[in-house]
C-alpha cells in the first residue's frame, strides 16, 4: 500500500524502455484514464507514446496493468489518483 502523500498515479515504466524517461522506472503524473497518463508521460519524455501506442490502440505485444487488474478497456481505462499503472509485455502461452 502506498503512503497517504501520493495523490496522482505512478507509471511503472517497463526496463526496455527507460531509455525514453531518462532511466526513469517510475513516473507521477496525473491522468484519468490510461490515454491521458500516457499523454502525460509524453508531455514530460517525448517519444514514449509512440512506443506504446498504435494509433488509437496500445502496442501489440503490450499489456497495462492498472492496480492490480488487467487493463481490459484499453487506452479508456480508467486511472484512479492512487493508482500503479504497469505497461507489460504481453505473454502468451500454449
Amino acid at each position: 500500500m502506498r503512503p497517504e502523500r501520493f495523490v496522482v498515479p505512478l507509471v511503472y515504466i517497463p526496463p526496455l524502455l527507460k531509455s525514453l524517461t531518462n532511466g526513469q522506472e517510475i513516473v507521477e503524473v496525473s491522468g484519468k484514464n490510461v490515454r491521458e497518463v500516457i499523454q502525460a508521460v509524453e508531455a514530460i519524455y517525448p517519444g514514449f507514446a509512440a512506443r506504446i501506442c498504435d494509433g488509437d490502440d496500445l502496442r501489440s505485444g503490450l499489456a497495462v496493468t492498472v492496480g492490480t487488474k488487467l487493463a481490459t478497456n484499453g487506452l479508456r481505462e480508467v486511472v484512479d489518483t492512487d493508482s500503479e499503472v504497469h505497461f507489460l509485455p504481453a505473454i502468451s502461452g500454449g
